[in-house]
């Protein structure tokens, strides 16, 4: 095997890494999550998405003596971890709903006669008697938790399942557990801990970073017409996601998309699940492709080739935005994170809290969550620093954000907030933004004339100051807790306005720009080309790409990823010692596929000599 001919001095993890992976080194704490795993120790791991948390158990599945048992909470995501492993030659399987008797006995005995390297099954499964017993019958090499965050009630996708996972270490103590989320802030962090009783475990905190997603927001102005623009301008023929709050909203952007070309597709939760399972394996093994969703898509979506994450409303929190657009350039390449958004999302959201019928002291979680999203989108400074400073990271100006690239002008917004704050007060704290702009700008409005606001004494005094102003300055105002939002949707005055309202203070507000820029659409963020020639073979890479995945009925980047191939264009090998060095390719996949792509550069080679 080619692999032999190279003389290493690898460590047994890293000979794992290297052989069955493909990568020549381990990233930041990947290292010393092996180690402490395969040591038997228990560790609680926070890693971005994209960071490669799922090494941080497989390496220590296969070197460990036993079966490594993978808790995960949805079936996509267990059937792409699955056939991924299985193309780089590891014996994994899985096990959820949707085998069929045959199958499921087939895997459980495999499991028990030590046939499995790794098992990937659902919570509810895993606490069922039947796979109890088959666990007591069976070597065990760890337990992984994955998407650990589900086990909050404070976290965005709680399942209930997650909290008896206890159980695993009073009947298997002896095992070693790690528990994986790429979202969860310091009380999150401790009821994972809690409930799931990895209090001696050690925890592994890598930087939120992902330096590669270029972060954008923008006022919402014919939000479905910005969103075109973005797509077309950054990402024609790219894959992406478009997230939207309704499943209506979701069915009408798809619709409107598609009828302006682009590939796009519906997914929600109200969707028939076989029309769901259908879109949903479009995407993924697809290229090009749209998704326009709710939140219910995503989160066992292990594409590495998404290009960009789109919102088209605010989100629940900076946890939910960050996982989200996490989604987005799994595989390191250039991404974009870009959301439009308006004070009526910031209403809705307010109204939401405030109308649910959740405990107080979840409704002042959800309120300091919405708080910290809406300091995010209206912070005058470096995205990055706002979204890594709330997950008690510090950092310097990233430049690659919208705010970065184009930094805001401020200017002394005292006057105008000293004019919104008195007319809120004096028309009675119980109307939304456009009946206050309307009493603003003085315009005798049909509502104005019946309450009869046309004679307060701030009618008409704002006149000076445009429509889109005021709202952004609303915006900022709501951010900053000078006013808030009632169970109605009216806005109301918090104590915090009352040095402004008094003059006693100066307020510095963003300036809305003269032509609402499309965020991330400034600078195209997908992989260059030095010229025709590398654009046709890149063209070619990826048609070879193609046809072997469906040979193999896989998603093409299971056979390899963009930054792969990307390589592969850039260094262009000539043998498959040549090809052996490029990162992810291990030694099963250089002997299943390194000589067709070998074929593609020498006959690409040979036309252009």
């Amino acid at each position: 095997m080619i692999s032999e001919t190279i003389s290493e001095e690898l460590s047994p993890a890293q000979h794992t890494l290297r052989h069955v992976f493909g990568y020549a080194a381990f990233r930041g704490e990947q290292a010393a999550v092996v180690d402490h795993l395969v040591g038997g120790g228990d560790a609680l791991v926070l890693m971005p998405t994209g960071g490669g948390k799922s090494l941080c158990y497989q390496i220590p599945a296969l070197l460990r003596d036993g079966c490594g048992i993978v808790v995960s909470p949805l079936i996509a995501l267990m059937q792409d971890q699955v056939q991924a492993l299985r193309q780089a030659g590891v014996r994994a399987a899985l096990l959820n709903s949707t085998l069929d008797a045959d199958e499921t006995a087939n895997v459980e005995q495999a499991f028990v006669n030590g046939q499995l390297d790794m098992l990937y099954v659902a919570p509810e499964r895993l606490l069922t008697p039947r796979f109890q017993n088959l666990m007591t019958r069976a070597r065990l090499a760890l337990f992984a938790i994955d998407e650990a965050h589900c086990v909050s009630q404070w976290g965005h996708d709680f399942r209930p399942e997650y909290i008896q996972l206890s159980i695993l270490h009073e009947r298997f103590p002896e095992v070693p557990r790690i528990a994986l989320t790429a979202t969860a802030d310091a009380a999150t962090r401790q009821e994972i801990v809690e409930r799931l009783a990895l209090h001696d475990a050690r925890l592994f905190l890598s930087s939120f970073d992902r330096p590669n997603i270029r972060y954008a927001v923008l006022e919402k102005d014919n939000p479905r017409k910005q969103l075109l623009r973005f797509i077309r301008t950054n990402h024609d023929g790219d894959s992406g996601i478009v997230y939207c709050l309704s499943r209506k909203k979701v069915e009408e952007t798809a619709t409107w998309l598609k009828t302006e070309g682009i590939r796009a597709m519906p997914y929600h939760a109200g969707l028939d699940s076989s029309v769901r399972e259908t879109h949903q394996t479009q995407f993924v093994r697809g290229e090009g492709i749209v998704m326009v969703a709710t939140v219910a898509f995503g989160m066992g979506i292990d594409k590495p080739d998404v290009r960009f994450v789109a919102h088209l409303d605010l989100p629940k929190s900076l946890e939910a935005y960050y996982q989200e657009t996490g989604r987005a350039g799994r595989d390191g390449l250039p991404s974009n994170a870009w959301m439009a958004y308006g004070l009526q999302d910031m209403v809705l959201h307010r109204e939401m809290i405030e109308q649910s019928t959740a405990p107080d002291e979840v409704k002042r979680v959800e309120r300091r969550k919405l708080d910290a999203l809406l300091g995010y989108c209206e912070a005058p400074a470096c995205r990055r620093e706002v979204l890594l400073r709330y997950f008690g990271e510090a950092s310097t100006p990233c430049g690659n954000c919208d705010m970065c690239l184009t930094p805001p002008q401020m200017f002394d917004a005292a006057l105008p907030a000293q004019q919104m704050l008195s007319t809120i007060y004096r028309s009675g704290q119980r109307y939304g933004a456009g009946h206050l702009i309307d009493i603003l700008q003085g315009r005798e409005t049909t509502k104005v004339s019946e309450r009869g606001h046309q004679h307060l004494s701030t009618f008409g005094i704002g006149k000076s100051v445009s429509d889109a102003q005021w709202n952004s300055l609303l915006r900022q105002m709501v951010a900053l807790g000078m006013i808030g939002v009632n169970e109605h949707g009216g806005l109301i005055l918090q104590e915090s306005c009352r040095p402004v309202l008094r003059g006693e203070t100066s307020f510095m507000a963003r300036q809305v720009r003269a032509t609402a820029p499309t965020g991330a659409s400034s600078v195209r963020r997908e992989i260059e080309f030095e010229s025709d020639e590398a654009r046709t073979l890149w063209a070619a890479l990826r048609q070879c790409r193609r046809d072997l995945a469906d040979e193999q009925n896989v998603p093409a980047y299971m056979i390899f990823g963009d930054a792969t191939l990307k390589q592969m264009l850039d260094k262009r090998p000539i043998s498959l010692e040549a090809m052996y060095e490029l990162s992810g390719v291990g030694d099963r996949k250089l002997a299943a596929y390194g000589t067709a792509f070998l074929e593609v550069l020498q006959a690409h080679q040979h036309r252009h000599a």
